[in-house]
């Protein structure tokens, strides 16, 4: 187990198994010293996408939970890739997409829920550069999608 595993553990959660494509595209792909994660859709611990637009039908909390769970995905993509997220070396990069009522402006927020499970998950290496992008609509109806580059060891 790497020591963001254990952090992870410590706050009561645990990585799910990296999701599988639904199209044509792959999960991740590690050029050099980068990895690149795909988008990553908000699905709770049973595997249900969480769904809807903040703003209307779902809450900035739940948004936030919501992109909490995003990021458990990126990470659990990170480890099918690298075999360990001991290889992190630092998150360069997370774009977050938000679902939005119209006149909803809280995305970045939202989106401080991956933010802060990324810092949590793996200390100073979870500091990161990002957006937080208000969208219509996402694939799924999912309320959040995160995607990330990070710099790998």
């Amino acid at each position: 187990m790497s020591d963001a595993e254990r952090r992870l553990a410590d706050l009561g959660l645990k990585l799910p198994e990296a999701p599988q494509p639904v199209a044509n595209y792959v999960p991740h792909i590690v050029s050099g010293d980068q990895l690149f994660i795909s988008g990553q859709i908000a699905k709770d611990e049973t595997g249900r996408v969480l769904t809807g637009l903040l703003g209307t039908d779902v809450s900035v909390e739940d948004g936030r939970i919501a992109a909490r769970f995003a990021a458990l995905s990126l990470l659990a993509q990170a480890k099918a890739a690298l075999g360990t997220l001991d290889r992190i070396a630092q998150v360069l990069r997370v774009t977050g997409f938000v679902a939005s009522a119209p006149g909803f402006y809280e995305q970045p927020t939202v989106i401080n829920g991956a933010s802060d499970l990324l810092v949590a998950a793996l200390g100073d290496a979870g500091r990161h550069t990002r957006s937080a992008v208000g969208v219509a609509n996402l694939p799924l109806n999912t309320c959040v999608e995160i995607d990330a580059i990070i710099k790998v060891r």
